[in-house]
C-alpha cells in the first residue's frame, strides 16, 4: 500500500510517500521538504506565532495535497519537539488539523526515541546485539538503549541544535558555556542507559549526524543507503574547534550542510561531541533510517 509520513520537525516539513508492505522494507516514491524553523517562530510565551501557524498550515495542505496526488491511501501525521513544547500546542494542531485536512498528532519525546530505535533495529537486525541509538533533532536530544524491538530506555533530552543554537549562542553566551550546559544535562540522563553495560553496536541518526560524519569525509546520500557511514570521535573533536571559528556562510559551504541548518551546525557538534565522550563511544553508525520509518513500521505492524 503506498502511504505518506507527514513529519512535522523543529527544522523542517517533510513528507515521504512510500510503498509499505509487512515482511520487508518500505520503498520510497517521492519526497517534499521545506524548512519550516518552527523553533524560531516562537514569541516570548513559547507559543508558536501567527506566521509560525500559517506557513505550517500552508506546508501541510501543499503535503496532503501531494501525498493524494501521488496515490496515498493513509497519511501518518506526526510533530515532534518545537509543537511539542509550544505554550499553544493544541491550537496549533486544531488549526492545522482543521485547515490542513490531516490528523496530526504529538509525539511525546519518550515515544519519538522509542519509534527512531525500532527503525534502527529492523535496520540493522538482531546480530546488531545491544543497540544504542542517539538522533540529535531541531529541539531535542534522543537516546534509547535495549536488546529487543522495544528499548530499555528511551528518553528525551532538550539539547537539540536549533534550540541551544537560539537560546544560547544567538543570545551572547559562549560555547564553553554551552558546552558545561549540554555534558550536565546528557550526564544527568547517563546512569539509566549505562547500567546495562556496554552497547553491542552505536548508532545516530538523522540529519545533524549525516552532516557530522559528511563534513569528516563520509559517502554523499547517491552513493546510496547501504554504503557504510561513520562519524569518529578522534576526527570530530578538531571539527568542533573548526566550527567556532567559521561563519553561516563558510559552515553552509562544507560538504553535507544546507544553508537553511548551517547556523545550527556547531551547536549539534558540541552536542555530537558530549554525547561520543560521555557514553565513551569512539565511533558512531549513521544509519539512514530514523523516526519517519518507525512510525511506518509501527502502523504497518498494528495492521
Amino acid at each position: 500500500m503506498r502511504i505518506g509520513v507527514l513529519d512535522i520537525g523543529s527544522n523542517t516539513g517533510h513528507l515521504l510517500v512510500v510503498d509499505g508492505f509487512r515482511g520487508g522494507p518500505p520503498v520510497p516514491a517521492h519526497s517534499l521538504k521545506e524548512p519550516l524553523r518552527l523553533a524560531e517562530h516562537l514569541d516570548e510565551q513559547n507559543a508558536v506565532t501567527e506566521k509560525g501557524i500559517q506557513r505550517l498550515v500552508d506546508y501541510v495542505t501543499s503535503a496532503r495535497a501531494a501525498a493524494e496526488d501521488k496515490g496515498c491511501s493513509t497519511i501518518l501525521a506526526f510533530a515532534t519537539s518545537a509543537v511539542r513544547d509550544a505554550a499553544n500546542a493544541d491550537d496549533v494542531i486544531a488549526r492545522v488539523n482543521e485547515v490542513g485536512g490531516v490528523d496530526l498528532q504529538v509525539l511525546a519525546g519518550a515515544d519519538e526515541a522509542r519509534l527512531t530505535f525500532l527503525a534502527v533495529r529492523r535496520w540493522f537486525g538482531w546480530s546488531a546485539g545491544r543497540l544504542g541509538v542517539f538522533d540529535i533533532g531541531g529541539g531535542s536530544l534522543e537516546v534509547a538503549v535495549g536488546s529487543d524491538e522495544t528499548p530499555d530506555v528511551a528518553t528525551s533530552v532538550p539539547l537539540g541544535a536549533g534550540r541551544l543554537t537560539r537560546e544560547w549562542l544567538d543570545t551572547g553566551q559562549t560555547t564553553a558555556e554551552l558546552r558545561a550546559h549540554v555534558r550536565a544535562a546528557i550526564a544527568d540522563q547517563a546512569g539509566p542507559i549505562r547500567r546495562g553495560g556496554a552497547f553491542d553496536r552505536a548508532v545516530a541518526t538523522s540529519k545533524t549526524f549525516r552532516s557530522l560524519a559528511r563534513m569528516l569525509g563520509a559517502p554523499p546520500s547517491r552513493e546510496g543507503q547501504y554504503v557504510a557511514r561513520n562519524l569518529v570521535r578522534a576526527e570530530l573533536e578538531p571539527l568542533v574547534g573548526r566550527l567556532g571559528t567559521l561563519t553561516n556562510d563558510q559552515i553552509a559551504q562544507l560538504p553535507g550542510v544546507s544553508s537553511d541548518r548551517a547556523h545550527q551546525m556547531r551547536a549539534g557538534a558540541i552536542v555530537a561531541e558530549a554525547t561520543m565522550d560521555l557514553f565513551e563511544l569512539d565511533e558512531l553508525e549513521i544509519c539512514p533510517w530514523a523516526l519517519r520509518e518507525g512510525v511506518l513500521l509501527q502502523h504497518l505492524d498494528q495492521l
